[in-house]
């Protein structure tokens, strides 16, 4: 009896555990659409405000770019992350996509009846909508629509996509793969086109994105002004953490700038590791950690990272960026200086004598790291 009495208390328990657990699953998606949802709807605002400003609403050329750039300096001064000119163009480009009419016909139809009302109190400054209007209108994520921006070919394309994505529920993941694929197009000229929507509809080991990559999604974190400074092991980190003070006590000359530094490429992210300052050099010095072994495909990230380094964050006055990669294998650490794209070979000998050493660096890469796994 007290052999059931336990089971049936752990199978009770087990239930409990399983449903607060879900509970928590259903309520973080759910306040993760509600989130993208505004967002949507106030970039769509946005690149109205900036369309009507800029041209009154007509086709003008050769003003536009020039608002943007001054916009998104002023923007990032006042308000922070989140409005680089090439994401107040997506906005802009958004707004063109889907005009007022469009909203108009699409929210009469979710609204039909007396809720619809747009009353003066619930509208923005010269809007025909409100947010909460807009949010309604706006039903994939706003990761979506910058893929459906940039990458839709046609008004079709990206009407088709639009529907195929809410009808299967697609991830922003599963959405770019069947861009990618053409997806579109081939069933357009597919003489099976029921047949291929099936098969589309259908998601993949790879599409599917948990509720914390939702909620950590960088246009997430920008809209809500948030930091991203996390590594994706406890190992990365301590290591990534242990880095920069390490660096920070060899002397005066690193200033510390950022962990993990996160950048967009077309409509990719990626994260620089560790971000510093040299002042003797004055120039930027991006670091990179590799749990594994060095590769070419290494030096070919870090040469990007140093390229976008020095078109977006070096000042006037300073030196091109160099990089360091630092490979953490247990069988072997090593270092990796990017110097390939310096204009000089006096300038390489110059920072290779004010960086650290390589076996300075290797040697206590090498320490930490055991002391890690034996930690472990």
């Amino acid at each position: 009896m007290a052999r059931k009495l336990r089971l049936r208390s752990a199978a009770s328990y087990s239930g409990l555990l399983g449903g607060v657990s879900q509970l928590l699953e259903t309520a973080r998606r759910a306040s993760v659409r509600a989130v993208n949802a505004f967002m949507t709807a106030t970039y769509w605002e946005v690149g109205r405000q900036i369309v009507e400003f800029e041209q009154g609403g007509k086709k003008r050329a050769g003003y536009g770019g020039k608002l943007l750039k001054r916009l998104a300096i002023d923007l990032s001064a006042r308000v922070g992350r989140g409005f680089s000119r090439q994401n107040l163009q997506n906005m802009r480009q958004f707004y063109l996509a889907a005009p007022p009419d469009r909203i108009r016909q699409t929210l009469s139809g979710k609204l039909a009846g007396p809720k619809f009302r747009l009353t003066a109190p619930a509208q923005l400054s010269g809007s025909p909508f409100g947010l909460a209007d807009l949010a309604c209108a706006f039903p994939l994520p706003w990761s979506h629509y910058v893929l459906l921006i940039s990458r839709a070919r046609s008004p079709d394309a990206f009407a088709f996509y639009h529907t195929e994505a809410l009808r299967g529920g697609w991830s922003v993941r599963q959405l770019q793969r069947q861009m990618d694929s053409q997806f579109y197009e081939r069933t357009a000229l597919s003489r099976h086109q029921a047949t291929m929507l099936t098969k589309g509809a259908r998601s993949q080991a790879g599409d599917a994105v948990s509720v914390e990559e939702e909620i950590r999604h960088p246009l997430v974190l920008e809209f809500l002004g948030l930091r991203d400074e996390y590594s994706e092991t406890d190992l990365e980190d301590t290591l990534i953490r242990h880095l920069e003070t390490f660096l920070l006590e060899l002397g005066n000359d690193f200033a510390f700038v950022g962990r993990q530094r996160r950048l967009r490429i077309d409509d990719e992210w990626y994260r620089v590791d560790l971000l510093f300052f040299h002042r003797r050099l004055r120039c930027l010095v991006v670091v990179d950690l590799k749990l594994g072994r060095f590769t070419h495909a290494d030096a070919g990230q870090m040469h990007v990272y140093l390229n976008y380094a020095r078109e977006h964050w070096m000042q006037l006055g300073e030196n091109p960026p160099v990089g360091i990669i630092l490979c953490s294998d247990k069988s072997e650490s090593l270092v990796r200086y990017a110097t390939d794209s310096l204009p000089t070979k006096l300038l390489v000998r110059e920072y290779l004598t004010a960086l650290p050493d390589e076996k300075v660096l290797s040697t206590e890469l090498a320490k930490t790291r055991r002391q890690l796994d034996s930690a472990r």
